[in-house]
């Protein structure tokens, strides 16, 4: 079999530019490796009660909800979170009664910190502690959760 020129020609500079291009890429693998380190994200937590019910919802909600926050705490997901009421009054569409502002060291919950990971940690009788979450939704008329960030003042 022949080749003609211009054929071996072009086989060879693909066999050279080949053996270039691997040359410029053999470097080690872990130099080319990104490392992704989790940004924390901040949620805030918001929930309207029901007139009159404020006293037994802000009990079923510490006991539960406040203690599962302290113990991601302690474990290092939750960095911080702090909870504000209202010191006066609103409309009541616009009205709120708790909001939980709470910075998470990253989205996604590490294995073993999520929130019904630590509840079922914390409270073995799981009974109990479903009868009472469900008896605190039931006296919360409104809710959401919502991911915020801090707006960068200097940005253009």
């Amino acid at each position: 079999m022949k080749l003609n020129p211009v054929g071996s020609t072009s086989l060879l500079a693909i066999v050279v530019g080949a053996g270039l291009f691997s040359g410029f890429s053999s470097r080690p693998v872990l130099a080319q490796t990104l490392t992704v380190t989790p940004k924390p994200v901040t949620v805030e937590w918001v929930y309207r009660v029901k007139y009159g019910y404020k006293d037994e919802w802000w009990a079923l909600f510490k006991k539960n909800q406040i203690s599962v926050l302290e113990r991601q705490k302690q474990l290092g997901y939750v960095k911080e979170y702090t909870v504000y009421a209202p010191s006066l009054h609103t409309s009541e569409d616009s009205r709120w009664d708790y909001r939980i502002v709470i910075v998470r060291a990253s989205a996604d919950a590490p294995q073993g910190l999520s929130e019904g990971e630590i509840a079922k940690q914390l409270f073995p009788d799981q009974t109990t502690y479903k009868r009472e979450e469900n008896r605190r939704w039931e006296l919360t008329t409104n809710h959401w959760d919502l991911p915020i960030h801090v707006v960068n003042l200097s940005a253009q």
